[in-house]
């Protein structure tokens, strides 16, 4: 297996242990010493540990669905939709990797929102969806 393909194994499994709440495995992609930022509250998460502590005591019911995965060598992004408790978040995972480890991972989240009306007829429905308003 190729050094991609090993990496999208990784990613897929970390989302995987995301969803069945495997916090050991959800983690293990990490490296010690890893960085986890949210640009829109301006947190930033300095080590595996503190990432994993972050996240296990998050208090609402968590859901997660991967729309898509892309990536090359040491650069991999994830577009989920995380639910918590019931309300959809849309994110985006960017995941910058080393020795097969994320070393810094960037994740942005949006709620969804209602498209404009006076854009439908520019519009087709996103595959598998339909378009919120509409």
């Amino acid at each position: 297996m190729d050094a991609d393909s090993q990496t999208r194994d990784a990613v897929e499994e970390h989302w995987r242990a995301s969803e069945r709440g495997d916090t050991e495995a959800e983690h293990a992609i990490y490296a010690t010493d890893a960085i986890l930022d949210y640009p829109q509250s301006g947190e930033r998460f300095r080590g595996r540990a503190a990432i994993s502590a972050q996240r296990g005591g998050h208090p609402a019911d968590r859901h997660f669905a991967v729309q898509r995965i892309t990536g090359h060598a040491n650069l991999w992004v994830s577009e989920c939709v995380i639910t918590y408790d019931g309300a959809p978040s849309h994110s985006v995972s960017i995941m910058e990797f080393a020795d097969q480890h994320v070393v810094h991972e960037t994740q942005y989240f949006s709620d969804p929102f209602d498209a404009p009306a006076r854009r439908a007829a520019l519009a087709e429905p996103m595959p598998g969806r339909t378009i919120a308003g509409a």
